[in-house]
């Protein structure tokens, strides 16, 4: 495998995500919700102005599970059912289709890093300013977290994309995708517990937390923020069988990679099959 060459590839992805309106849309509503998020503050707990550093993570973690995801699977989405006459002069060079699709994943990540951090980055300094340094390792960590869940999201949609030539119906799929993760999969989680009880069911909810990129970086966070009271009954049992929160968030974050892992070989073995 060529390095230079996924940089390069990397690279150019980049560069055309960045010219691209819609980043820059993204990174400018995003950046202004977050800043926004860290002067408000909780205002449903009575706190108002400007929040430290922890308080913040926990307003904007809301923002980050909604938001992210979305756009993450929009733009996989649009990159990889780009122009056919592109992607066919792509794909003619003489690089392997694992360099390309590795290429075109760090660039889209990259851009897409690029435009939270600008929020982020603009937060962290207003705060600090403000408030001081408390809570800043937290807050790192959860801007570590958000950065993750981007990814997996963006390699999700690689697989969406790669699985299906059709740009509308890749894009059905991925806001699929979204609703499922988001929004309907606990709704599931909790209708199948309705069959079980005790034991059975604390397994269940064990379990069912690995499925969902989307709550084991909420459980994350919220372990990370010490707000263990409001994670839900899926963080409280993975504490009680993992014994620790430290050992949980481990486990959280390596089962996060497992995520962009298994879509990236996914992705390769299709095109690999694939007559572009």
């Amino acid at each position: 495998m060529n390095y230079l060459l996924i940089t390069r590839i990397a690279r150019q992805e980049l560069l055309v995500n960045i010219r691209n309106k819609w980043t820059i849309i993204f990174a400018v509503v995003f950046g202004v919700l977050v800043v926004s998020i860290s002067y408000i503050g909780i205002m449903a707990e009575g706190f108002s102005g400007m929040q430290n550093f922890t308080r913040t993570s926990a307003s904007i973690l809301n923002l980050v599970l909604y938001i992210v995801p979305l756009v993450a699977l929009i733009m996989g989405t649009l990159s990889f059912t780009s122009d056919r006459g592109t992607t066919e002069l792509l794909f003619s060079q003489p690089v392997f289709r694992s360099e390309i699709l590795l290429g075109k994943i760090l660039g889209l990540f990259f851009s897409l890093s690029l435009s939270m951090l600008l929020g982020f980055i603009v937060a962290g300094g207003i705060i600090s300013s403000v408030t001081g340094a408390e809570g800043l390792l937290q807050y790192l960590m959860f801007v570590m977290l958000s950065l993750i869940l981007a990814l997996v999201f963006l390699v999700v949609a690689v697989v969406i994309a790669t699985a299906n030539k059709r740009k509308s119906k890749s894009f059905g799929i991925s806001l699929f995708a979204w609703f499922f993760f988001v929004l309907f999969y606990d709704l599931i989680v909790l209708g199948v517990l309705l069959f079980f009880k005790g034991h059975t069911a604390n397994y269940i909810l064990f379990l069912s937390l690995f499925g969902n990129p989307v709550d084991m970086v909420r459980v994350a966070s919220l372990i990370i923020l010490d707000n263990v009271s409001i994670f839900g009954a899926a963080g409280a049992a993975l504490l009680r069988f993992l014994g620790g929160s430290g050992m949980s968030v481990v486990l959280l974050v390596l089962s996060l990679f497992v995520w962009i892992g298994i879509p990236i070989v996914f992705s390769h073995r299709m095109l690999n099959k694939q007559d572009i």
